[in-house]
């Protein structure tokens, strides 16, 4: 979703001058950021006409957001099978975008719309709405606040009651601006955040907003990706069993992969 910008290396405040945050990302000796290969270690089949806006893991079963006008959906996926269990489509005027489950409610953003959809876990049924004043692209969890890009450099952190944010971080990559922040997955402490039209995944530090290490993978986006839109987008962590799985829109496969550090 938006428009790819490339990577800007400040960011301004509304007065034309770099924010408090930018000025220390940029006074900072930065160390180079590692970038991490992964490992496939399972591949699994997956809707080659879901058009993947948001994805996680939860009781053994994904759940997914697709987007377009007019296709647009929330869904209940066996992962060994690709089977759709269980779906609800959004109205045609909604673009559906990231989703995240907290407390038996499945949180799902909207693209333009400032709109989020809030669902009972078990059967789908809607049961609120809740508003944003950004776009919205992805949406994840620290158990304590729901966390929303919206294609800048800037995460939301969104009280789960009142929807009031909290507080907005900037992400960094050493001393340049990180936009184009999309689908999210909070996964063993770190925020990770596919890049829009990126084939890597940034690990990043929920506190000072550093990217810690990139996830590179190039190798796989370059088999599953056969369109201009078709990439990489989606991230869910099994966290009982350690697993991350990967994917992105309209690919064929869901992998679930083995990152190696360095």
């Amino acid at each position: 979703m938006g428009v790819w910008l490339g990577f800007c290396s400040t960011a301004l405040s509304e007065n034309g001058k770099q924010s408090p945050a930018a000025q220390t990302k940029t006074a900072a000796v930065s160390k180079p950021i590692p970038v991490l290969s992964v490992a496939v270690t399972k591949t699994f089949p997956h809707d080659p006409h879901a058009f993947t806006q948001g994805l996680e893991y939860y009781d053994g079963f994904l759940y997914e957001s697709t987007g377009l006008k007019g296709k647009s959906s929330l869904r209940k996926v066996a992962i060994d099978t690709g089977q759709v269990l269980r779906s609800v489509s959004l109205p045609p005027q909604y673009f559906g975008e990231g989703l995240t489950i907290f407390h038996g409610k499945i949180y799902q953003l909207t693209w333009l719309s400032k709109t989020g959809f809030i669902y009972d876990l078990q059967t789908f049924r809607k049961t609120g709405e809740f508003h944003y004043e950004s776009e919205g692209w992805g949406l994840t969890h620290d158990e304590q606040s729901l966390i929303l890009s919206d294609g800048s450099n800037v995460l939301q952190f969104i009280d789960p009651t009142t929807f009031q944010v909290q507080r907005r971080l900037e992400v960094y990559a050493g001393g340049e601006a990180v936009p184009n922040l999309n689908e999210l997955e909070y996964v063993n402490g770190q925020i990770y955040a596919n890049i829009w039209h990126s084939n890597r995944i940034a690990r990043i530090d929920p506190h000072s907003g550093e990217v810690l290490a990139w996830i590179d993978l190039q190798k796989i986006s370059t088999e599953e990706q056969h369109g201009p839109e078709d990439v990489l987008n989606g991230i869910a962590y099994d966290r009982e069993r350690d697993r991350l799985f990967v994917t992105g829109k309209d690919w064929p496969n869901l992998f679930q992969i083995k990152i190696e550090e360095k």
